[in-house]
């Protein structure tokens, strides 16, 4: 029987909110938010063919009502209860949406949580780019002379940045906390300095200068909601990564740190541009005195490196759990900490966001043009978002409270609509960027999990039961040879394929058999006691169904070190055990209805791909027998 999936234990403890675990919030989870005043306020006024007072209080009372209702209301006062065992995310959300869910509503569903992930990517890719072009466009502030020089700049860092993921962020993760408090302290300085001195901007709290704009140009309005949206980029990050730092420290240092620090910045912008409107080239910049333009200039480029560093190890992260849920090939996970297991690094993906980045730089070449492509990943996946809420909060409620989710979320859900469509209107001016990496990326992952649910189907239909086959096979046994056979299975209960190879061209089986299986659980964590359940098959087989959470990494030798200290009967010394997998595949292929000939040949060229490593089990590969295996689809 399958026994309960608990949390793991390494993510207990934490949720209590210590000054510690709020100051590495503040550097992991809002560096992407944290550093959209670098060019929300230039993007959102500069639509304007003339502005004013009017224009300027009209924009900052939607951008201030905006991160209230959405950021401050929606995700880390709403959203962070629909966690999956204290961890959150599209994929997690997708997870516990899933729950219950047949036909139909699973299918819908799942294409809508994969297509979530899928944007991510996009973001990862845009992120980085914008964010280090506008940190680095400062220096044209200082000097004109230096404008050449940006984009040279810019792929510097993005060179550095990539080059140094190898070694993990454990090492420098722990400066990022103080960086970005600094950060956001700056922020509030400078904005509250602006304040001071034109203090009518104040006025643009009140929700009717909102009103007024739209009134005034409804239209115009709607569209200038495409470039205002900038200052809302980061909000699915903190709910990301609820599990990393808990639900109580992302909001204290939500509203403690990070909210009225981005306030006084962007009203600190707006009195600029009333008192002075040719500051609308870069008002970021131009906020601060002349003397502290150099140092604000390296402070912003760290600040948009932690951001950048903040989505990348997202994407990481992102990655594992499609292939722990099945809906990506395996492929090379490095561990870059001894302590941390969320540290990560994979290879074929940082090369890919690296080349992706550098297009973008040397593409666009400003973050102005850049501007176009940003936003709507980020709105695609906030409503998203909100459509999966639908399937899973109103259901942790009953009664009247069940009422109120309803009505917040379908507020949420309007909004969102509003939002996306508005920007709708950036992609033929770059939008299609994020939107095509999301589509092909989609088209990837429901490729290979078809094609993976396919096999398990053809391959259960054509073997009998894995018991009676050992029992029947121990009745008139092969010749038996010293140790213990390790036979890894895609599916539970059926003989693997390896075994029927093994007997057919070695003729010969092991003393002792043992046939493991790994599954991923719909959970972030199982713990360590609840790692495995363990069935005998016959005199001298048995099997091993292993369990791992869709944030966790399988490690096959560590569980058979556990089976082994839990089991003294099972032998597995390392010189007397032979690991055997069904790892080169021969596909041949043709065409079979719901499943085009395209997407057959796809999910051959991945799964030949994804058959070149064995790292996934960590298992010398001296040890590993594999065993061709051919499969007709």
């Amino acid at each position: 029987m399958t026994q309960p999936i608990q949390e793991e234990s390494l993510s207990q403890g934490k949720h209590s909110p210590g000054a510690a675990l709020i100051i590495g919030a503040l550097g992991v989870v809002y560096g992407d938010i944290g550093t959209s005043p670098l060019y929300t306020i230039r993007e959102s006024v500069s639509r304007f063919d003339r502005f004013g007072a009017t224009e300027v209080l009209g924009v900052l009372s939607l951008l201030f009502w905006l991160l209230m209702f959405v950021v401050s209301l929606k995700y880390v006062t709403l959203m962070l209860r629909a966690d999956n065992r204290g961890e959150g995310g599209t994929l997690a959300l997708m997870e516990l949406a899933l729950r219950g869910a047949t036909g139909r509503k699973r299918w819908v569903l799942t294409v809508m949580g994969l297509f979530g992930a899928c944007l991510f990517y996009g973001d990862s890719i845009v992120t980085p780019a914008i964010s280090v072009l506008s940190a680095i466009e400062g220096v044209g502030v200082v000097s004109h002379t230096l404008d050449d020089w940006v984009v040279p700049i810019s792929v510097g860092l993005i060179v550095g940045l990539f080059m140094v993921q190898r070694r993990g962020t454990g090492a420098i993760g722990k400066f990022f906390g103080p960086i970005m408090l600094f950060w956001f302290t700056v922020l509030g300085t400078m904005g509250a300095w602006r304040i001071a001195q034109t203090p009518e901007i104040l006025l643009a709290i009140n929700p009717i200068y909102a009103w007024n704009l739209i009134g005034e140009a409804p239209l115009a309005t709607y569209l200038l909601l495409g470039a205002v949206v900038l200052a809302l980029t980061g909000s699915e990050t903190l709910y990301a990564d609820m599990g990393h730092y808990g639900r109580p420290a992302i909001r204290r240092a939500w509203f403690m740190v990070v909210l009225p620090g981005l306030l006084l910045c962007y009203f600190g912008q707006g009195a600029l541009l009333i008192a002075q409107p040719e500051a609308i080239r870069n008002p970021f910049f131009l906020m601060a005195p002349s003397w502290a333009l150099i140092p604000l200039v390296v402070l912003a480029t760290a600040a948009t490196v932690i951001a950048s560093q903040a989505v990348i190890s997202g994407a990481f992260s992102v990655t594992r759990q499609a292939i722990q849920l099945g809906f990506w090939p395996r492929m090379e996970i490095l561990h870059t900490s001894a302590r941390e297991e969320g540290q990560i690094y994979l290879p074929r993906v940082n090369q890919a966001l690296f080349l992706a980045v550098l297009v973008l730089i040397i593409g666009f070449g400003s973050s102005a043009s850049l501007a176009s492509a940003y936003g709507f990943a980020v709105t695609a996946t906030m409503l998203v978002t909100s459509l999966l809420a639908f399937a899973v909060l109103p259901g942790k409620a009953s009664g009247g409270r069940r009422v109120l989710w309803l009505v917040l979320l379908t507020l949420f859900l309007l909004l969102d609509i509003l939002l996306f469509t508005a920007n709708t209107q950036k992609i033929f001016d770059g939008g299609w960027l994020p939107l095509g990496v999301a589509l092909v990326l989609l088209t990837l992952m429901l490729t290979w999990k078809t094609g993976r649910d396919q096999i398990h189907r053809t391959l259960a239909g054509d073997q009998q039961p894995l018991k009676a086959f050992m029992e029947g096979l121990e009745q008139y046994p092969p010749t038996r040879v010293p140790g213990t056979a390790v036979f890894m299975s895609m599916i539970v209960n059926t003989v693997p394929p390896a075994l029927l190879h093994n007997l057919k061209h070695n003729k010969v089986l092991h003393e002792q058999v043992l046939f493991v299986t790994v599954a991923a659980a719909d959970v972030p964590y199982v713990s360590y006691t609840e790692r495995y359940t363990l069935n005998k098959l016959s005199r001298s087989s048995y099997e091993v169904i292993a369990r791992w959470g869709f944030k966790q990494e399988p490690n096959v030798p560590q569980l058979l070190a556990q089976l082994a200290g839990e089991h003294p009967e099972i032998q597995l010394e390392p010189m007397l055990t032979s690991y055997f997998l069904s790892r080169q595949t021969v596909i041949v292929v043709r065409k079979q209805p719901l499943y085009a000939r395209w997407r057959q040949l796809l999910f051959a060229l991945m799964a030949r791909n994804a058959a070149r490593s064995t790292r996934f089990y960590k298992i010398p590969p001296n040890q590993v027998v594999e065993m061709g295996m051919q499969l007709e689809l």
